[in-house]
């Protein structure tokens, strides 16, 4: 305990023994925001498809006639604008910043649609990083949002940190490949949702088999699935896999995303809006 302490823990961020009330590092939104559930979309290991599962998420929920957003915390790759086709820049103000909508209404807020070139890089230390993920949050006019996805960056740094701190994050989907380097990774991030006291409410398993297109055979192209063992090893009550699919990857490279017809994600989805009611 501080010499200066006065004895109101509310206005103080010490963690000390004389604490007499839980401190919560959470930020409120932006006084015209409603925003109702926030999942985050995370993995200890980038290139496995987060954004992809995050954009597919958010387009699952929205087609079922919910209002949709996703909060694009991957500040230095991110790639959630171009998977929608969406290219209006962010605008702002006195009532905070408007995020972009994709053609069926889906809310995006990213770095990428408030710069002038979406090919310059965020040269930024690991502190801004994270204060613009926390003002993404805080000062965009978010309206009314029943599901939030925050699409996460690799690793469990400064970001994942402020989010899991920041935002009431109500879940988290963790994003996987087959490969057994990808696993121990993919332990990392479970690890670090349980220390940070979030629930993992689904697995995902990103490119997991590849159907022949000649014979129909199912091809484990990165090795055996480790899906269910990671599954049943941490109690994570839902899993999915999704198949390396050329037309998936075509609508996401023309930002067609939401033109795709796939069911993919129907059991998570499902779980997600049971759980998760509005």
């Amino acid at each position: 305990m501080s010499e200066e302490c006065t004895h109101d823990c509310s206005s103080c961020s010490q963690n000390c023994s004389s604490r007499t009330s839980e401190f919560s590092f959470e930020e409120k939104t932006n006084e015209y925001s409603d925003v109702k559930h926030v999942f985050a979309v995370v993995s200890g290991k980038g290139g496995v498809g987060k954004s992809l599962i995050t954009s597919l998420l958010a387009k699952e929920v929205n087609s079922k006639g919910f209002d949709v957003a996703i909060l694009d915390a991957d500040i230095t790759g991110p790639s959630i604008p171009k998977s929608f086709g969406v290219s209006d820049r962010i605008l702002a103000d006195e009532y905070g910043l408007f995020p972009a909508k994709t053609a069926n209404g889906i809310k995006i807020m990213s770095l990428n649609l408030m710069l002038e070139d979406e090919s310059t890089p965020a040269i930024w230390r690991g502190p801004i990083i994270a204060g613009t993920v926390k003002q993404f949050w805080t000062d965009s006019n978010w309206g009314n949002v029943d599901y939030m996805f925050v699409d996460m960056p690799p690793g469990t740094g400064d970001v994942p940190l402020t989010v899991f701190q920041s935002l009431p994050i109500d879940g988290i989907v963790i994003v996987s490949t087959p490969q057994d380097l990808v696993g121990m990774i993919v332990e990392k991030a479970i690890n670090m949702a349980a220390m940070m006291n979030k629930p993992v409410i689904g697995l995902v398993e990103n490119m997991s088999y590849l159907i022949c297109p000649d014979c129909g055979k199912r091809i484990n192209v990165f090795g055996e699935s480790h899906l269910e063992s990671l599954a049943q090893k941490y109690a994570i009550p839902v899993t999915e896999q999704l198949p390396i699919d050329p037309e998936l990857s075509a609508c996401v490279d023309n930002g067609n995303i939401e033109m795709l017809d796939s069911g993919l994600l129907s059991s998570l989805v499902d779980h997600l809006l049971e759980q998760y009611p509005v």
